[in-house]
């Protein structure tokens, strides 16, 4: 039966991959279950890379070393430390002390406040810190908060370089290949940085390691969704965001028992070496094998998927497959005009190429910035985060759920609009208030985890098949800057105005959702494949013919 439907397909049309996928080995079998699962590891390392460096970088509470009073081993709040600190609303200064008055001598241990000047303070010119836990101890950045918050955002930077370098390695040597490569440098270049000692070798390792290592996600969800058909795609993708998520609450607890950094650090990025064994586990992309001509292969995976999934798979569909990839490469493209020029041409298209970046900056701002937020919460920091990160789970699901019952429109205004009141709400909520705090600041990270689901779905909806991919790739580019500003939100919340980020995070998410109004519903409508059908998508009445 399903062998006589491809046959039949090719004789018409051809057979590509999806039509095998679909009538013969199964779209969402034992194999490809089998897969997801195998990628689920490397994900979870990759939310440990991503997000390690919160931990291992978060401020340390300080005080100044008080020369008349402190011992060469001193206590970080001793009995007499409001005699030589201001005060402040959660304990004293950590930045600032009083100038030393004429009266007294030095006798440590003893410290009375008529050793001091208590209408003149002193920057700190040496630090004592609560305890040695992060890197804010070893490189002394007590109360540089601009250099401590741009090792993030110089971390960033490199997570915007690894796009284009693992797109190479994957469209040249194959996904397999870029994923092995990335896990490898992961590894290898994390442990060498839980040795350094100077804050020049570690901001260059932090760097050095996102550019050429932190492409194993991306690796690893193109190998999956190329292997899934296509009804079933969206929920793998939703399932790797699922374990990534997963990822950042295993590292929470992880962080949270292993407070030291260098430790910390060795123990997160230590297993990440074992994913180098999955070039001889997982199987090669069939697609980008068949885009290389390496049909052998490619057919040896297919009747590999087929037989795990208890499917028969017929010689004539491969062959069809073949012959099918044969032709299109026979295909003689015609001249094409470049693209930013067909885009400045057409009013319709250029709008989208300017709104579809904004939301993408939202997205990475909000969503990055919540999460490196969140270990400055009131309470534990390690089950803030954790909070944070397990609420980014419903919310993808949420979308899924939603997106072809209500439209992508309802889901993306909604989402956007609720995350931006619980930002404005956490942001003015009076003090004294904090478990209704935390259920803004909650409800406000699950409405962008909904968010960041959806607008995977409809960026890529509103561009053309032929220029679709280039499109995204650019609204996608420019939404780094985002993921770049985030990790300087604490030092803005702490030099500038302490409600900054989330009135920051707010505004964009409020106009994200006033850009939504700007572009169609794409909800039951065919992927336009010209630029004329991505202009007339305003036009269109939906189809069931999907």
């Amino acid at each position: 039966m399903s062998t006589a439907k491809v046959e039949t397909g090719a004789a018409k049309q051809g057979v590509d991959l999806d039509n095998i996928l679909i009538e013969e080995v199964g779209q969402f079998g034992r194999y490809q279950i089998v897969t997801l699962l195998l990628a689920a590891f490397p994900v979870i390392f990759s939310a440990f890379a991503s997000g390690e460096y919160i931990f291992t970088t978060a401020r340390i509470p300080t005080r100044c070393f008080i020369p008349r009073c402190d011992n060469p081993d001193p206590v970080f709040e001793p009995s007499w430390i409001l005699n030589a600190v201001p005060a402040t609303s959660s304990g004293f200064d950590n930045c600032a002390r009083f100038a030393d008055s004429l009266v007294g001598t030095n006798a440590t241990g003893v410290c009375p406040a008529e050793w001091f000047d208590r209408y003149r303070t002193l920057d700190c010119e040496r630090f004592v810190y609560e305890n040695e836990d992060t890197v804010v101890h070893t490189f002394d950045m007590a109360c540089d908060e601009w250099r401590r918050s741009q090792i993030g955002s110089i971390r960033t930077i490199g997570t915007l370089l690894v796009l284009p370098i693992t797109g190479y390695i994957s469209d040249r040597w194959g996904r397999r290949v870029a994923l092995t490569i990335n896990a490898f440098n992961t590894g290898w270049l994390g442990l060498a940085r839980s040795f350094v000692n100077t804050y020049e070798w570690f901001l260059a390792l932090e760097v050095i390691e996102s550019t050429v290592g932190a492409g194993a996600y991306s690796s690893c969800y193109i190998l999956v969704t190329e292997l899934v058909g296509p009804k079933y795609r969206v929920i793998a993708g939703a399932t790797i965001s699922t374990m990534f998520a997963l990822g950042q609450v295993i590292l929470g607890f992880i962080a949270w028992g292993v407070p030291n950094w260098r430790t910390l650090t060795q123990v997160l990025y230590a297993p990440q070496l074992l994913v180098v064994s999955y070039f001889w586990i997982l199987s090669e992309s069939v697609r980008w094998l068949m885009s290389k001509g390496r049909y052998e292969e490619a057919e040896a995976i297919l009747k590999k998927v087929a037989k795990t999934n208890n499917k028969e798979l017929s010689e004539k569909s491969l062959a069809a497959l073949r012959a099918t990839a044969e032709s299109e490469k026979l295909v003689e493209k015609p001249k094409e005009t470049w693209l930013p020029i067909l885009v400045v041409r057409s009013r319709v298209i250029l709008s989208r190429c300017i709104v579809a970046p904004v939301w993408w900056v939202t997205n990475t701002l909000v969503y990055y910035g919540m999460s490196i937020n969140a270990v400055n919460l009131s309470g534990n920091r390690h089950l803030n985060y954790v909070a944070v990160a397990a609420i980014e789970i419903p919310g993808y699901w949420t979308a899924i759920l939603l997106l072809d019952r209500i439209g992508r429109k309802p889901v993306l205004i909604t989402a956007y609009w609720l995350c931006a009141a619980c930002q404005f709400g956490f942001a003015f909520l009076p003090e004294g208030y904090e478990g209704l705090s935390l259920a803004l600041y909650l409800i406000g990270k699950y409405s962008i985890a909904v968010v960041m689901t959806s607008v995977y779905v409809y960026t890529a909806e509103l561009f053309p098949t032929k220029y679709r991919h280039s499109l995204f790739a650019f609204a996608s580019m420019v939404g780094r800057l985002g993921s770049i500003t985030a990790p300087l939100t604490p030092a803005l919340a702490l030099e500038v105005w302490e409600s900054l980020p989330s009135v920051l995070f707010g505004s964009f998410a409020l106009l994200s959702g006033l850009l939504i109004f700007t572009t169609p519903e794409t909800l039951g409508t065919k992927l336009p494949d010209t630029m004329e059908e991505a202009e007339q998508l305003s036009n269109k009445k939906p189809t069931t013919d999907l």
